[in-house]
């Protein structure tokens, strides 16, 4: 990856990991509140999911 693509993909290239963090975050202020940990599970597992994208093929 050469430096022009390193900088176009600056946001999108660690999307995925943003989301995960911030499902993570939501999940453990449920947590906070409810006192369940399984909110932090089905936060990661959202924040993942907004971040997935379906690879685009070729032809």
């Amino acid at each position: 990856m050469n430096l022009e693509n390193k900088k176009a993909c600056s946001f999108s290239c660690n999307k995925t990991g943003n989301l995960i963090g911030v499902g993570t975050a939501i999940g453990v202020a449920v947590f906070a509140v409810t006192n369940e940990p399984v909110w932090i599970a089905v936060g990661v597992a959202i924040g993942a999911a907004l971040g997935w994208n379906k690879p685009k093929t070729k032809n």
